[in-house]
């Protein structure tokens, strides 16, 4: 397990992003349209159209990380862009899952 700082946020970019891009495309998108900065130390994740992928891209002081997660079955529940336009900042604890 990969523990975080204290104080490090995760921002949920609402809608989805084509998980196609990697470390560039996603960190110019956390630039761009969250209007962040990718090596802020928080993480930033993105999901996929089908909604059964997300990618998390984290600076962890060293680099950036780039974490995929793909679900057998099931989908990831997501806000879309209509629901809530941008990025929704959430506390999210340790252990929940943002799937069911």
């Amino acid at each position: 397990m990969i523990g975080l700082p204290a104080g490090t946020r995760i921002w949920i970019a609402a809608g989805f992003t084509d998980l196609r891009r990697g470390f560039t495309g996603l960190s110019g998108m956390v630039q761009t349209t969250l209007k962040e900065n990718p090596f802020s130390g928080h993480v930033f994740v993105f999901r996929g159209r089908r909604g059964d992928l997300i990618k998390l891209l984290w600076w962890d002081g060293d680099g950036l990380c780039l974490f995929a997660k793909r679900l057998e079955r099931g989908r990831f529940i997501w806000r879309t862009r209509r629901q809530n336009y941008g990025a929704d900042e959430r506390p999210v604890h340790p252990g929940r899952r943002l799937h069911h």
